[in-house]
């Protein structure tokens, strides 16, 4: 027997040459414990521990606004890129966040679309003494690569705009290594560390910057993929629609008042010739 450092939510470990190999909860699928475990293990997992779920950036961006559901996964611990619950269906990226609107069973998902690009977003509690960007950034870089171990050449920026923290993570499919981790992984590891709800087994991520505790009041990822997400009206936040239609109004009104503008200057137009032709005729 042996300990999975990097994943508690598995069972019926095992020690072979040195290395710790174990089975995920709820797909049965083969762990290695000397790095990260698939997203999609990973949320299957966790779903068997509880059906109730878990819980300017560029214009392609989207949050995952569906939380824990049980997903399909491939052998090889990847999403499938088409996701079902019941009758309802939809298409995901690598990720395995939703791209594309609800429908039916018959929705055809013709590829897995590549997330290329995770931005992760933190607002930090007040703090005795300010933060230094330097100090920031090194110990991000440094915890990304160390405890996650993803190669530094995909944290592409560390910024900080106080109270916001923004790290961004970037990997093409041709950039990944065979058995390096993808950013889509080290990106569910690393929220469930900052909420509190760490993957890793009595390994509690503790941030502190020159010599002080960082807390977090809150953190949201954001994901851009190869091609673009395909949402439709319906699926938009009633907050954009609402300002949509403000939008829309404020063109109808302004058409409307051009055209009676228009309207009024021509009838007064009219009103000089007949003017002009009575004050002739009188003479």
């Amino acid at each position: 027997a042996c300990v999975c450092e990097k994943n508690k939510r598995v069972t019926k470990c095992r020690l072979e040459n040195g290395r710790c190999w174990c089975e995920a909860i709820g797909s049965g699928a083969t762990v290695d414990c000397a790095t990260l475990t698939s997203k999609c293990l990973l949320m299957k997992a966790e779903v068997m521990g509880s059906k109730s779920g878990r819980r300017e950036k560029p214009k392609d961006a989207f949050e995952d606004t569906d939380g824990l559901y049980d997903p399909d996964c491939e052998n090889t611990g990847d999403f499938k890129a088409k996701q079902c619950n019941g009758t309802t269906c939809w298409c995901v990226n690598t990720a395995g966040v939703r791209r594309t609107d609800k429908h039916d069973a018959d929705l055809k998902c013709n590829q897995l679309v590549r997330t290329t690009w995770i931005i992760i977003e933190m607002k930090h509690a007040e703090r005795s003494s300010p933060l230094n960007a330097e100090s920031l950034k090194k110990f991000f870089t440094d915890t990304i690569t160390k405890r996650y171990l993803l190669d530094g050449r995909y944290i592409t920026d560390v910024l900080y705009e106080n109270p916001y923290i923004t790290i961004d993570l970037k990997q093409n499919a041709s950039d990944k290594s065979s058995g390096g981790v993808d950013i889509a992984d080290v990106a569910y590891y690393f929220e469930k560390d900052v909420k509190g709800d760490s993957i890793f087994h009595n390994n509690i991520l503790n941030v502190s910057i020159d010599n002080e505790a960082l807390k977090f009041e809150k953190a949201a990822v954001y994901y851009v993929d190869e091609i673009a997400p395909e949402f439709s009206m319906k699926s938009l936040t009633p907050g954009l629609i609402a300002v949509i239609v403000v939008v829309v109004i404020a063109i109808v009104a302004a058409i409307v008042v051009l055209v009676s503008s228009n309207k009024a200057a021509k009838q007064n137009g009219n009103s000089a010739v007949w003017e002009v032709i009575m004050y002739q005729g009188n003479c």
